[in-house]
């Protein structure tokens, strides 16, 4: 119950933050950094593979009510739940400890984590801002934003991260 309560907050915190305050964030047009996906970055290892599909769509499916963008984060973010096992056997190079329950610094080391939600954080944003500009004509466009967008996203993500796993310890 308590992991489910986690899980419950962490979705409506990231989906506020994302809304509330991210969304305000444009540099130069290109520029736009996503944080919502670390919900489905930090779901546990053990979720069957069905569930973790149903949890991405639902994630996608409000941020796309909420943004009225009809599908777009629903399919990237179906897409980065659907990419997510694969990428944890590439990033991990062998079976994880059976002790490691969910994704961490703190449970995998700051380089596996690191390696793990930027492979996966450049999943979703090439596969959102390709699907957003729906042309091959703008694809040069969607890859510059895609490499503008992904540091950013990503150091606010690590320190989410940091932040949550200190707050944890105390």
């Amino acid at each position: 119950m308590n992991k489910a309560f986690n899980n419950g907050l962490r979705f409506v915190g990231l989906l506020i933050l994302q809304l509330m305050v991210l969304n305000h964030i444009r540099i130069g047009g290109y520029v736009n950094p996503y944080v919502y996906p670390l919900f489905i970055l930090m779901l546990p290892f053990a979720m069957p593979g069905w569930m973790l599909l149903i949890a991405g769509f639902v994630m996608g499916f409000a941020m796309d009510l909420m943004m009225s963008t009809p599908g777009l984060h629903t399919a990237a973010t179906v897409w980065l739940a659907f990419m997510r096992p694969a990428v944890v056997r590439l990033v991990s190079g062998r079976p994880l400890p059976e002790s490691v329950e969910e994704p961490g610094i703190s449970q995998l080391g700051g380089r596996w984590f690191f390696s793990y939600s930027i492979t996966l954080i450049s999943l979703h944003h090439l596969a959102l801002f390709l699907l957003e500009s729906f042309s091959l004509n703008q694809i040069g466009s969607s890859l510059y934003r895609t490499l503008l967008s992904v540091p950013i996203s990503e150091i606010l993500i690590l320190l989410l991260v940091y932040l949550f796993s200190s707050l944890k310890k105390h």
